[in-house]
C-alpha cells in the first residue's frame, strides 16, 4: 500500500473580531503541532485585501515555520505569480530551499482574490497568460539557464541565478487547478504537480477527472508522464470522538467563514435552498464534520475518483476553538493516517492470528501450568519422603 501523505491548505482564514498578532502566531504553533503529530506537508497562501486571509508572504512565514519546525514540508499555496518579477520570486524560493535544507515545496497560481489584483492594476483576464510566462521563466532559471526575457509586464536581462538550488534539481513546483483545465494543461506541459484546491466541492470533484486526464494527455504529447504522487486534494474537515460533538464544536467559527468565502466566492460553498448549509456541505461531501470514520470514507472516495493520488490537505478553516483544532489534526494522525499507511496490517493480522488459534494456545498455557504443579508437587512428596528416611 502506497502512503498517502496528508498536511493542511493555510490560507488562512481569520475572521476580523480578533487580534491578527496573535491570529498569525497560532497559524506558526498549528504547524509546529502538524510537524510533532507526523504530518508530511503545510501550505501557506499568499493574499493581500478583504481581511481574513492576512499572510501577505507565504517566504517569511515559512521561514519563521521552518525554525520551529524538523520534518514537516513547507509549501507556498500558492505564490500568485502575476504579482512578482519571475526573477525575485525564483531568488527566494532557492534561498528557502537553503535556509530550510530542501523543505521547502514552490505552489503558484495566477492569483485567487479579484480585489488583490484591481489593487496592482492586473485585468484579472490576464492573470492566467502571465502566471505561465513567468512560471516557464522561473523554470529556467531554477535550471541554470540565464534568460532574457522581455513581456508587456516584465523584462529580463541576462536573468540568472546567483544561487544553485539545494534540492536536486530544485524544488517541488505545482501548479494550483480547481474547475478549469489550465493547471491541468500547465502541470502536463511541464511535469509539475497540482494542488487541487476545490477537490471536495461538487464543481470541483465533477472536474478531478478531466482535469488529470487534461494533465496526461498534455503530459504524453511532451514525451513525460504525471506523476499521480504529485497530486495534491484538499478539502475541510473537522473530526471529533462523535458526530455530535464535532458539529457542536464547529459552531465555534463556521458561521463566519461561510459569510466570508461565501462573500468572495459565493459558487465555492454548496449550498441547498431550505436546508442548513453546514448539512448541505456534509450531505454534498463539500466537508467532513464528524469522526475518524467519516474521513476515512471520504479519502476513500476521492481514492476512487484518483487513484493512486499523493496527499490529501485538510483547508484549514478555524470552524473550532483551537484546542478542538489541534484535537481534530490528533484524532486524524491517531485513526486516520495510519489506515492508509498500513501502519496497522501486521498488528491485524497478529491479533487475528492469536484469537483464530486462541483455542490452542490457551490450551496449551493450561497444560504447561498444570505440568508445572505436578511437577512441583511431586518435588514436595520427595522432600517429604526424603526427611521421613532420614528421621
Amino acid at each position: 500500500m502506497s502512503k498517502l501523505r496528508s498536511g493542511i491548505f493555510l490560507a488562512p482564514f481569520h475572521p476580523v473580531d480578533e487580534d491578527p498578532t496573535r491570529a498569525i502566531r497560532r497559524d506558526i504553533e498549528l504547524v509546529e503541532w502538524l510537524d510533532k503529530l507526523g504530518y508530511e506537508e503545510a501550505w501557506i497562501g499568499e493574499h493581500h485585501s478583504a481581511g481574513y486571509e492576512i499572510i501577505a508572504s507565504p517566504e517569511l512565514f515559512i521561514a519563521a515555520a521552518a525554525e520551529r519546525t524538523s520534518r514537516i514540508k513547507l509549501g507556498t499555496g500558492v505564490v500568485s505569480l502575476p504579482y512578482h518579477n519571475p526573477l525575485m520570486a525564483a531568488n527566494r524560493i532557492i534561498q528557502l530551499d537553503h535556509m530550510t535544507q530542501g523543505r521547502v515545496m514552490f505552489g503558484v497560481g495566477p492569483g485567487l482574490l479579484p480585489s488583490d489584483a484591481y489593487m496592482l492594476g492586473i485585468e484579472v483576464a490576464k492573470q492566467r497568460d502571465r502566471m505561465v510566462e513567468a512560471l516557464e521563466v522561473i523554470l529556467r532559471l531554477f535550471k541554470g539557464e540565464t534568460v532574457t526575457a522581455e513581456t508587456e509586464w516584465f523584462q529580463l536581462n541576462k536573468a540568472k541565478l546567483q544561487l544553485r538550488p539545494f534540492s536536486d534539481p530544485y524544488p517541488e513546483v505545482a501548479v494550483a487547478s480547481s474547475v478549469t483545465p489550465s493547471g491541468g494543461k500547465l502541470a502536463g506541459k511541464h511535469g509539475l504537480g497540482m494542488l487541487c484546491v476545490a477537490a471536495t466541492n461538487t464543481a470541483g470533484y465533477d472536474a478531478l477527472g478531466i482535469n488529470w486526464e487534461v494533465a496526461n494527455k498534455v503530459a504524453a504529447e511532451n514525451g513525460t508522464t504525471m506523476n499521480p504522487s504529485k497530486l495534491r486534494l484538499v478539502g475541510p474537515m473537522h473530526l471529533a470522538e462523535t458526530r455530535e460533538e464535532a458539529r457542536q464544536q464547529v459552531k465555534y467559527g463556521f458561521d463566519k467563514w461561510r459569510y466570508y468565502f461565501g462573500s468572495i466566492n459565493p459558487m465555492g460553498i454548496d449550498t441547498q435552498e431550505g436546508k442548513d448549509p453546514l448539512d448541505a456541505m456534509i450531505e454534498s461531501g463539500q466537508a467532513i464534520v464528524g469522526t475518524p470514520d467519516d474521513a476515512i470514507a471520504q479519502l476513500e472516495r476521492l481514492q476512487e475518483k484518483i487513484p493512486g493520488f499523493g496527499a490529501f490537505l485538510m483547508l484549514a478553516h478555524n470552524w473550532a476553538n483551537f484546542e478542538n483544532t489541534k484535537r481534530s489534526y490528533e484524532l486524524f494522525a491517531r485513526h486516520v493516517k495510519p489506515k492508509f499507511h498500513g501502519a496497522n496490517t501486521a498488528r491485524e493480522e497478529s491479533l487475528a492470528w492469536a484469537t483464530e488459534n486462541s483455542g490452542e494456545f490457551i490450551g496449551a498455557a493450561m497444560n504447561a501450568a498444570m505440568q508445572t504443579i505436578a511437577k512441583h508437587q511431586a518435588e514436595e512428596e520427595a522432600k517429604t519422603k526424603s526427611r521421613g528416611a532420614a528421621d
